[in-house]
C-alpha cells in the first residue's frame, strides 16, 4: 500500500448541473486536461484517482472520495481544452473553493491549475489553495509534488507556480510550454466512468461523442481571446500519435463521434493530409467535428482531405459580418474568406458552423445588420451566439477594465451579460440573441421548403418537418423582431 504522500486525488471544477444551458443540452465531455495530468503523474510513480464533478450535484460529494482514497494531495486540475472552463464561470469558481476547503480540512495539500486560477491566483490562495499552477501544468505539478514529498520549503526554483509566503502572493518564473506532445502518455481514460456520458449523449443527441486534443495553443492574436494556459505557441502531436489514441478510444468505448477540441485543428502544414492517409490506412471509421478558421479553409485539397477523413462539422470564428469589426478584433480574416470557406465546406459535405459575437466596442446597428445578413445568406449548420466577454490577459480586457465594476465574470455559460458600456445596453443584446436565433431558424425552414418544392421526390418525414416549421418560425421571428424594435426605441 502506497504512503499517503504518494497518492493524489484529481478533480476539476466544472459541474454540469451548475450550468443550466449545458445541462439541458446534455452533451458533456470528460475532463481531458485532468486525465492528461493524472496519466502523467501515474507514469511518474504516483497513485492517482479521480472525482469527476461533471454529474455531481454538490461540492460535498468530494467527501466520500477523500475518505475512500485518503490522498496526500488534492489537485483541482481543470480541462484547459474545453471552452466552458476557459470562460471562468463564477458558479464553478465557488465550487472549486468549497472542494479545496473540504480537502484541506482533511489534511491534503491543495493544488489548483485552471484558466481562472491562473488569472486570479491570489484569490484562490486566499481561499485556501496551497499552490496555484500558472499555465501548462503537468511538469510543474510533478516538480511541486516531488518537492513536497521531500519536505522542501523552498519552491522558488519551480517555474510556473504561485503561493503565499509571509502572507504575500509570490509567483515564480514562467515555465516554457511543452513542445514534444508525443512525450506525454495518453490520457488516463480508465479513471472515467464513461457510462453516464454515453447515456446522456444517446438520450439528447442520439449518438455518443468523446473528445480528443491533437494540439496545444493558438498562434493567432484575436485581441479578445484569453490564452492563460498555452499562450500563443502552437504545438502539435504527430498524426501517428493521434491516430493511435483514436483507435484505442474506438476499441475501448465504441463511440460514434469525436470532438477534436483543439483551438485550431490541423494548422501545421501537411498534418491533415498525413492524418487522412493514416486514417485510411488503418481503416478507422469515425465522424468528427473540429474548430478552425476561415482563412485556413481556403484550400480545396485540404477541405477535401478533411471530408474524406470523416469531418462532418467545422466551427469557425466568423464573429461578425462587418469587416470593420473583424479588423477591430484583430481577427485576421476577411468576409470573403468566410464566404469561400463556407462554400468549400458545403461542396465537400462538411457542415460549416459559426461562432458569432455581438457587442464588440464600436459595433453599430449597421454592423449588426451585416452580421444577420451574412448568417441568412450563408446558412451555416449551427450558430453559437455570444456577446463580447472581457477576460484578463487580453488587449480587449485592458481597453474596458475600468468599466468592469463588481461583475467581471458570468455565473454560467448562458448569462450573456454585457459587462461594459457599449452602443446598446445589456438588455438589448439579450433580446438580439433571441431574435437572431429565431430569424436563423426561419431562414433554414424557408430553405428547406424551397428545396422540397424544387425536388418533391425527395420528400420524407424529416424534410417535411423542416419545411413545415416555417409556419412556426415566421410568427416567432416576427414577434422577437417587434420586441427588439420596441426595446431599441425605448433605449434610444
Amino acid at each position: 500500500m502506497m504512503a499517503r504522500q504518494d497518492t493524489i486525488l484529481f478533480s476539476h471544477s466544472y459541474f454540469l448541473r451548475f450550468d443550466p444551458k449545458q445541462w439541458a443540452m446534455g452533451q458533456p465531455y470528460p475532463p481531458l486536461g485532468t486525465l492528461y495530468a493524472a496519466s502523467f503523474m501515474r507514469q511518474n510513480g504516483y497513485e492517482v484517482s479521480l472525482f469527476d464533478t461533471m454529474f455531481a450535484t454538490s461540492p460535498n460529494e468530494v467527501i466520500p472520495e477523500l475518505e475512500k482514497h485518503d490522498p496526500g494531495f488534492f489537485v483541482i486540475y481543470d480541462d484547459g481544452f474545453n471552452y466552458l472552463t476557459k470562460m471562468c464561470l463564477t458558479n464553478m469558481r465557488e465550487a472549486a473553493f468549497e472542494m479545496g476547503k473540504l480537502a484541506k480540512a482533511r489534511g491534503c495539500k491543495v493544488i489548483v491549475c485552471s484558466s481562472d486560477s491562473t488569472d486570479r491566483y491570489e484569490k484562490y490562495l486566499r481561499e485556501g489553495a496551497d499552490f496555484v499552477i500558472i499555465g501548462e501544468g503537468e511538469h510543474t505539478l510533478l516538480e511541486l509534488v516531488d518537492s513536497l514529498k521531500g519536505e522542501s520549503e523552498d519552491y522558488s526554483g519551480i517555474p510556473g507556480l504561485a503561493y503565499l509566503e509571509n502572507d504575500k502572493a509570490v509567483k515564480t518564473s514562467l515555465r516554457p510550454v511543452l513542445r514534444d506532445l508525443d512525450s506525454l502518455p495518453l490520457p488516463a481514460w480508465d479513471l472515467v466512468d464513461i457510462e453516464p456520458y454515453r447515456q446522456t449523449w444517446l438520450k439528447h443527441a442520439g449518438y455518443f461523442s468523446l473528445n480528443m486534443g491533437t494540439t496545444r495553443g493558438c498562434p493567432f492574436k484575436c485581441n479578445w481571446c484569453a490564452k492563460p494556459i498555452y499562450g500563443n505557441r502552437y504545438n502539435s502531436r504527430s498524426p501517428r500519435n493521434a491516430v493511435d489514441e483514436l483507435k484505442m478510444l474506438k476499441d475501448r468505448f465504441d463511440m460514434d463521434h469525436i470532438w477534436f477540441c483543439d483551438d485550431i485543428f490541423g494548422l501545421k502544414p501537411g498534418w491533415v493530409i498525413e492524418f487522412a492517409r493514416l486514417i485510411k490506412e488503418e481503416g478507422v471509421k469515425i465522424r468528427f467535428k473540429i474548430q478552425s478558421r476561415a482563412d485556413l479553409l481556403q484550400d480545396e485539397d485540404l477541405v477535401h482531405a478533411l471530408a474524406e477523413t470523416g469531418c462532418e462539422n467545422a466551427w469557425i470564428g466568423a464573429e461578425s459580418g462587418s469587416q470593420k469589426i473583424l479588423d477591430a478584433m484583430d481577427k485576421g480574416i476577411t468576409i470573403d474568406q468566410i464566404h469561400r470557406a463556407t462554400q468549400l465546406m458545403k461542396h465537400e459535405g462538411i457542415k460549416p458552423s459559426f461562432f458569432i459575437q455581438f457587442g464588440y466596442p464600436g459595433e453599430l446597428k449597421e454592423d449588426i445588420e451585416k452580421t444577420i445578413r451574412m448568417i441568412n445568406e450563408l446558412l451555416p449548420f449551427e450558430i453559437g451566439i455570444s456577446v463580447s466577454y472581457p477576460l484578463p490577459g487580453t488587449v480587449f480586457y485592458e481597453r474596458v477594465k475600468t468599466e468592469l465594476k463588481t461583475k467581471t465574470n458570468w455565473t454560467d455559460s448562458d448569462e450573456m451579460a454585457l459587462m461594459f458600456h457599449n452602443t446598446f445596453p445589456p438588455l438589448f443584446y439579450k433580446q438580439l440573441h433571441r431574435y437572431v436565433h429565431q430569424n436563423y431558424h426561419l431562414h433554414l425552414a424557408k430553405n428547406s421548403l424551397r428545396q422540397l418544392l424544387r425536388k418533391p421526390l425527395n420528400i420524407n418525414a424529416k424534410n417535411l418537418r423542416k419545411a413545415l416549421s416555417v409556419f412556426y418560425h415566421t410568427p416567432a421571428a416576427l414577434i422577437e423582431k417587434i420586441k427588439l424594435n420596441r426595446l431599441e426605441k425605448v433605449l434610444a
